[in-house]
């Protein structure tokens, strides 16, 4: 890693554990790594190789949190992880080959959806709907394509994959925030491994920067999942709608303005 002015490093640092507060809250913090690794200069792919290592150790803090406190039960959800594995290698090596403008173009759109469905959604008591069912018979075949789909997402691009778990399983499985975040963030830290390992094969990686990172990624993923937890949907809604909101308001003015 070429030597750093202290204070970028510290710039970055602070990013970097804001990012990991709101991924673990709401999804959507690589929207504001992925910019400050580009910032520095590096190519794209080295960029979201490094975004790649440094969200590893955030997904990873929070999905054992989330797990720790009984919001995630692994059994649930094998065929998504495997679904969510596949779909994270196809779209590592796609990347790598095809070209990425059709996504900055609908991106957009994607999230603001997700934040307009999560303003009229009613979000279900916390009290009921408090844990998936055993052995979640109804749950299955829905798996495979969410799994695949958000999973591919993420090895191409990766910025609001937590969000759209968060509310597609909402709007799936009938879960509650609290427990949709749960299971985004354990599907996250899957197709980040998964994204990871593809991208080290490749070569996409700046590992002292992505370390770094991660370290304070992790800090605010403790602080943000624990949060989450303590606060419930009261704290995630807001928090949630507010990350949706500024992730469509930012992609659209990049993919349509910027390059007027």
């Amino acid at each position: 890693m070429e030597f750093l002015d202290p204070t970028v490093l510290a710039v970055l640092a602070l990013v970097a554990f804001v990012a990991g507060f709101i991924d673990a809250v709401a999804g959507g913090g690589g929207m504001l790594t992925v910019p400050a690794l580009l910032s520095l200069g590096l190519p794209p792919h080295i960029a979201l190789g490094t975004n790649k290592l440094a969200a590893t150790f955030a997904s990873s803090t929070a999905a054992f949190t989330y797990y720790r406190k009984r919001l995630f039960k692994p059994q649930c959800w094998l065929r998504a992880f495997i679904a969510t594995l596949v779909g994270a290698t196809v779209g590592t090596i796609a990347v790598d080959a095809v070209s990425t403008d059709w996504l900055e173009k609908i991106l957009p759109l994607i999230i603001l959806a997700a934040a307009l469905y999560t303003i009229w959604h009613k979000t279900p008591d916390a009290n009921r709907n408090s844990a998936t069912p055993a052995p979640c018979p109804m749950l299955n075949k829905k798996q495979y394509g969410q799994g695949f789909v958000l999973g591919f997402y993420d090895g191409v691009a990766g910025p609001g994959t937590g969000a759209f778990w968060t509310v597609s399983s909402m709007a799936l499985y009938r879960l509650n925030i609290l427990l949709a975040s749960g299971l985004a963030k354990a599907m996250n830290f899957t197709s980040n491994l998964t994204s990871l390992v593809t991208f080290a094969m490749l070569g996409h990686i700046n590992w002292g920067l992505g370390l770094i990172m991660g370290v304070c990624l992790m800090a605010g993923a403790f602080v943000g999942a624990h949060s989450a937890i303590h606060f419930g949907a009261k704290f995630i809604r807001p928090v949630f709608v507010t990350v949706v909101s500024i992730l469509a308001i930012k992609l659209a003015y990049n993919a349509w303005f910027v390059s007027l």
